[in-house]
């Protein structure tokens, strides 16, 4: 039910009900137990009951759909290179690890279709579109039966015209400017812009913005990852009325959650 809850929100079906609901988004999936972005993360995060993974999309040389956070291999494999650079065999022969957590163990950069296999009528897509194809992308999610499990992230005019064009029923997601910080400049940004989520720290939002935000029929999913990420920022999110909170402990967010009665 939780999980068919969160895919009325991703659908544009903004009912009272979904709205009051706290969205969980999985930064690169529950990296907290296993290397970032594999499968495994997305495993763990689908076990956990977070209702989205976020998803990085990168374009190999050779034209393959892969899930690979930085532009580069060298933060997060044993390899090196630009994944742009690298052919699918060649990227599929790195070991993805956690360099500062070996005990994690080693994973295989996955395909988005592969992600998309084990996450289908588990948990929804948090989708941040790096580098890649717009409509190949869509045909991908189409052909694996998710295209109302989806939000894409986008962070250029470029990439939101052809998501627009492809796939006008799928919610975009855009950060702020930075020179929006009130509910009149909020008011500003939104005259010009039809995103139906927005992104951004989840410090830069008032409740004055949260409140344009509703006006305007727009969703809230803050970014709530960082060194010092808890219960008191967590606490200062929830009484701002935030929609959505992405994280890198989202076992802890839920336990928090529960622990309030929000799950």
């Amino acid at each position: 039910m939780k999980f068919f809850a969160a895919m009325l929100l991703v659908a544009g079906l903004f009912s009272s009900t979904v709205s009051s609901r706290l969205i969980v988004i999985a930064h690169r999936g529950d990296h907290t137990a296993a290397p970032e972005g594999t499968l495994k993360a997305f495993r763990n995060a689908i076990s956990l009951g977070v209702d989205y993974v976020e998803v990085d999309v990168r374009t190999s040389r050779d034209g393959a759909l892969v899930v690979m956070h930085d532009g580069s291999v060298s933060r997060t494999t044993n390899g090196s290179g630009n994944v742009r650079d690298l052919t699918l065999s060649e990227l599929r022969s790195l070991k993805v690890i956690n360099k500062y957590h070996p005990e994690y163990g080693e994973e295989q950069i996955p395909l988005l279709e592969e992600v998309l296999q084990v996450c289908k009528g588990k948990i929804n897509i948090y989708l941040d579109f790096k580098e890649a194809d717009a409509a190949r992308v869509w045909e991908v999610f189409r052909k694996a039966g998710m295209e109302k499990s989806l939000a894409v992230y986008i962070n250029n005019d470029h990439s939101f015209r052809e998501w627009r064009k492809v796939a006008p029923e799928v919610p975009l997601i855009v950060s702020l400017p930075k020179q929006v910080f009130n509910g009149a400049t909020l008011r500003s940004f939104l005259d010009s812009c039809d995103a139906e989520i927005l992104d951004g720290p989840y410090t830069v939002y008032t409740e004055e913005m949260v409140r344009v935000a509703a006006e305007r029929k727009r969703r809230i999913w803050a970014d709530i990852q960082h060194p010092l990420e808890g219960p008191v920022s967590w606490q200062k999110a929830v009484d701002l009325g935030l929609h959505g909170l992405q994280t890198d402990k989202p076992a802890g967010l839920i336990g928090f959650l529960r622990e309030q009665g929000k799950r």
